[in-house]
């Protein structure tokens, strides 16, 4: 065989070759298969996280608003949780569920806390702890 007949040859070998591989049909389909799936993940886990975000500053709030009622000068012991159950029931909708309240601190400070959980995205699964807390001190009469 001639040398030009062998280079023919070669050429038409690939040149068919690169038919049959060169293209790049599918190629975006499965781009798509692979790629899909982790910007769904990552959409979901920011929503989650924004949720989470949200229940937080929800429960800061009560908290926040229950201290305010429990710091006031001769306040009930119960006026700070009464406040931030109130709060609660006003504005934590579905956003924060399985709400406690609690309170504390000692004849010079007040501290209330809030717990509950932040509603999940993914059916079947409890949704994520929120735990916040306010402090401050109490208003008394005091010596100069």
């Amino acid at each position: 065989m001639s040398s030009r007949a062998g280079q023919r040859l070669r050429a038409r070998v690939l040149a068919a070759l690169r038919r049959r591989w060169g293209g790049d049909r599918g190629e975006a389909s499965l781009q798509m298969a692979i790629v899909f799936p982790v910007v769904i993940l990552v959409t979901i886990a920011v929503v989650q996280a924004a949720m989470w975000v949200h229940a937080r500053n929800i429960a800061l709030t009560a908290a926040r608003e229950g201290v305010a009622a429990a710091r006031v000068y001769q306040a009930p012991d119960s006026a700070g949780t009464a406040r931030a159950r109130e709060t609660l029931q006003r504005i934590a909708g579905d956003s924060l569920t399985a709400t406690a309240v609690t309170s504390g601190g000692s004849t010079t400070e007040v501290r209330v806390t809030v717990t509950g959980s932040a509603p999940s995205l993914i059916p079947g699964v409890s949704g994520l702890s929120v735990s916040q807390s306010a402090g401050a001190p109490r208003e008394r009469w005091t010596s100069p």
